[in-house]
């Protein structure tokens, strides 16, 4: 059988690592070790290498990228050049988002595209974004061969906008479950913590590490309990200022991987206090770690920590934080207790080879349905 070709559409950085860069990251990776040949295309020149593609852009951020005037005319030229079988791109990619379904068909390739936005069902301001950016991508999408998101919940939103449901595939996000384990670690030692809570994401409004961090301090934990922040974003400095306290760590952006494990690994807890999320990998990786979880019910993530983890209302975040931070500090074998549900759950139904599987399917399924003898 051919090797697959596959022209991958998404990010990277030297300096970040949140969940849409570290799903490229891992999924390609992936797909190369199952033999698929792969093409990065990505805006940071900084890290180009053999096997990937630097499109010439303006990126505001990994999440605001503006594409130069020209670059689809290169992508096109690329792209043949390439001989690629299959385009999957990682949604938000860049300013021509909006015109990769059109281009891809013009040349006969099918696209697949991973909608990352994150959304919540309840009324908020967050769902009123997110349900703008909804409405806008839902043409383009309509017109993609392949529309991978992580929930049944996701999939009736993009439907009711018009996505041809034959198009929709629900494929959660996975962890590498052999990479993220349990195990033993010395950075509880490092932090002088006795007992260890975490949270490791960015550091934006929307992910509510303020309320996290107030009711932390309104349950008033002993000076060996501590909190520690992992992340970069536009609250860092308001955080840093308001939080000084010496139970409260911020370790600012941490890239490297094995040092985010080991952190989780002594953690006795990991929160995500999110306002809107998709399927959050930090999350996911928390879980693989054996780290008790806490998240909020929005996204996918109620739904894939229900009946492993410590669910809570948005609504009544501050009260439902200050309970859980109370009821896992003064109950070890609560944390012990959830952690193994947590692993259980991540290695059965979130794991890295079972998304590369599905992945996989669909590409394949795709390539034979444009060859002359599936079309004769």
């Amino acid at each position: 059988m051919t090797r697959l070709r596959v022209a991958w559409l998404g990010h990277k950085s030297a300096t970040g690592g949140d969940g849409i860069i570290t799903y490229s990251r891992e999924i390609t990776g992936g797909l190369r070790e199952r033999g698929v040949d792969v093409v990065f295309f990505h805006h940071a020149p900084d890290l180009a290498d053999a096997q990937s593609v630097v499109l010439d852009a303006v990126a505001l951020s990994h999440r605001l990228v503006i594409s130069r005037p020209g670059t689809k005319r290169m992508l096109v030229d690329l792209l043949r050049r390439h001989e690629v079988d299959v385009v999957h791109v990682s949604l938000s990619f860049s300013s021509i988002d909006f015109n990769l379904p059109t281009l891809c068909h013009e040349l006969g390739i099918p696209i697949v595209a991973t909608f990352h936005v994150p959304y919540d069902t309840r009324f908020s301001v967050w769902r009123g974004i997110s349900a703008a950016v909804y409405r806008l991508y839902a043409q383009a999408l309509s017109h993609c061969d392949g529309v991978i998101i992580f929930s049944d919940v996701q999939g009736r939103m993009l439907s009711h906008l018009g996505v041809p449901e034959r198009v929709i595939r629900v494929l959660p996000n996975g962890v590498d479950v052999d990479k993220y384990t349990p195990g033993p670690t010395n950075k509880r030692a490092e932090f002088g913590a006795e007992r260890l809570f975490t949270y490791i994401g960015r550091l934006d409004p929307e992910k509510n590490v303020d309320v996290l961090l107030q009711a932390f301090m309104d349950v008033g934990p002993p000076p060996s309990t501590k909190l520690v922040v992992v992340g970069g974003g536009a609250e860092k400095k308001r955080l840093e200022r308001r939080f000084k306290d010496p139970r409260v760590i911020f370790t600012g952006i941490i890239t490297d991987e094995a040092e985010r494990i080991d952190i989780l690994r002594a953690s006795d807890a990991f929160f995500l206090p999110s306002s809107v999320e998709g399927l959050s990998l930090a999350m996911l990786e928390a879980m693989a770690c054996g780290t008790a979880t806490v998240a909020t019910d929005v996204g996918s993530d109620g739904e894939a920590l229900r009946g492993a983890g410590i669910v809570l209302d948005p609504t009544h975040l501050a009260e439902e934080l200050r309970a859980a931070i109370r009821l896992l500090a003064e109950t070890p074998e609560t944390c012990e207790l959830y952690g193994r549900l947590a692993r259980e759950r991540a290695v059965e139904h979130f794991s890295l080879a079972s998304n590369l599987d599905g992945l996989i399917a669909l590409y394949q399924e795709l390539v034979a349905a444009k060859s002359p003898a599936a079309r004769s």
